[in-house]
């Protein structure tokens, strides 16, 4: 899902300082996210995001800079899925009802997830 939301983020570096900032999520699903910094952080760290209701804990698989800031893919561990009865960014989309609208379609049903 297609989303823009502030998060919390925290992650310890390499030296086992912990480390804070504030991320956009800009997508998430059951099995991880996309967050927006203005850090790197390293591929293959554990990361944490913090939402009102608790948090989602995943690792780093890829960081990149665009021209804008830090990308990170967080793929959650396997006991943090995200479901969106427990957390709904506060702008969420999902691109696939636009496919169904421009077919003549209602949108599909949204699962609870």
């Amino acid at each position: 899902m297609l989303c823009a939301d502030l998060v919390d983020v925290e992650w310890h570096d390499s030296s086992g300082r912990l480390k804070r900032t504030v991320a956009n999520l800009e997508d998430i699903s059951h099995s991880g996210a996309c967050l927006q910094l203005d850090v790197a952080v390293p591929a293959h760290t554990t990361v944490r995001i913090n939402h009102p209701r608790g948090e989602l804990v995943g690792t780093v698989r890829y960081c990149v800079y665009r021209e804008i800031g830090y990308f990170l893919g967080v793929q959650f561990d396997s006991r943090s899925k995200w479901y969106r009865r427990n957390f709904r960014p506060l702008h969420l989309f999902d691109p696939r009802r636009l496919v169904s609208r421009r077919e003549g379609k209602e949108g599909p049903a949204e699962s609870e997830g």
